[in-house]
């Protein structure tokens, strides 16, 4: 019993760091970012960092991995929770922007970061990137096969559209400080990639 209090009192200790690292990489950047400041948004000593994270490097590696598989598995439910290929790209667009506005912190230190030249989640970026250009290209391929999508597009065309959108509207949403509602944003988005994507009559009038 004591053994898996002391776990539970763990894995909450190891969760409260690393949100307070997110909130402090938000505001301050990463590389200005210390471990002192880290351990006083987290209301713990310092030394008590190093008990869970090797380093600050650590803690940012340790964050994606940990939010890669979190908004991944909410990113497939959604997709999986609709039948046409339109229905489950305005849910992943949908699931996406809901997460990213739930946690704002989460969103800056992860746009920030996936668009630096020198990354030090590289692995842990190129794997979820990877994850979502599949899903993508999964629900693209989907719309083919119903002959609402046009097959004629080149499919790493597609992906590229879809994903730098997404990128651009989340990125938009940030420099506004986050003033209007960024989920908002999901249906008119999606609705232009299926204005843009799908399969048109040949016929002439």
């Amino acid at each position: 019993m004591k053994t898996a209090t002391k776990r539970v009192e763990k894995n909450n200790k190891y969760h409260q760091i690393l949100e307070a690292a997110v909130k402090v990489f938000a505001r301050q950047g990463f590389h200005q970012s210390t471990v002192a400041q880290i351990a006083k948004e987290a209301g713990v000593a310092d030394g008590t960092i190093y008990l869970y994270f090797k380093n600050k490097d650590d803690i940012l590696v340790q964050f994606f991995n940990y939010r890669a598989k979190q908004v991944f598995e909410s990113f497939r439910e959604a997709v999986d929770g609709a039948e046409t290929s339109a229905d489950k790209l305005r849910n992943l667009v949908r699931s996406h922007l809901a997460e990213f506005q739930r946690d704002r912190d989460g969103a800056v230190v992860y746009q920030v970061e996936t668009h630096q030249n020198s990354r030090l989640a590289e692995t842990q970026i190129r794997e979820m990137s990877q994850k979502y250009r599949d899903l993508v290209a999964e629900i693209v391929e989907q719309g083919q096969q119903e002959g609402t999508i046009r097959k004629d597009l080149y499919l790493g065309l597609v992906k590229r559209f879809i994903i730098g959108a997404v990128d651009e509207v989340i990125n938009t949403w940030l420099h506004a400080e986050g003033e209007y509602d960024l989920i908002s944003m999901a249906d008119p988005l999606v609705e232009l990639f299926i204005k843009g994507l799908e399969q048109r009559d040949n016929a002439t009038d």
